[in-house]
Order: C-alpha cells, then sequence, then structure tokens
C-alpha cells in the first residue's frame, strides 16, 4: 500500500503533517521578505508571519479587545458570581 503524503495542498489549503522539529518550528514563524500569513509548521492552514508588521497590528487590536471584553465584563462575571434569577409561570 503506497504511503500518504505527510505535506502538501488540498483545494488550496496547505497542510503539513511531518513530526515537527525546533529549527522548522522557529522559522516558520519568522519569514521576512514574505507576506503576512505564512504555511503553518504543523497542520493545516496558516498563521500569522512575525516578521511583517501587519501581523503586529493585528495581534495588538486581538489584545486591545480582549482587554476591552475584560474590563467590561466585571469582577462578578469572572468569579461566576451571579445573583438568582426568579421565573414566574403563570397556568
Amino acid at each position: 500500500m503506497p504511503e500518504k503524503p505527510q505535506s502538501g495542498e488540498l483545494f488550496g489549503v496547505p497542510y503539513n503533517f511531518e513530526k515537527p522539529s525546533i529549527g522548522r518550528m522557529m522559522s516558520a514563524y519568522w519569514q521576512p521578505g514574505e507576506g503576512m500569513l505564512v504555511q503553518k509548521p504543523f497542520g493545516i492552514g496558516y498563521t500569522l508571519n512575525l516578521a511583517n508588521w501587519r501581523s503586529w497590528v493585528v495581534l495588538g487590536v486581538a489584545a486591545a479587545l480582549y482587554y476591552q471584553q475584560q474590563r467590561a465584563s466585571g469582577p462578578s462575571e469572572r468569579e461566576g458570581d451571579e445573583e438568582p434569577v426568579e421565573v414566574v409561570v403563570d397556568d
């Protein structure tokens, strides 16, 4: 039985299931001269290229939105202290 390919493209989406190495993982996320998205070192799809300034903008916006959500939710929702709700059912 022929071996299945460990890397390639399927419907235009790259995949790579080869055993990851430290060098390949490090070089996959830092590729100067490439675009904002690069192929993932392991798995299916794309990931951010940290050598591209646009990736840092995306990460900054995501961090700001997360911070804003955490501040808006308040301490009671984060700790799970919710007041009981009374439900009235008319027959």
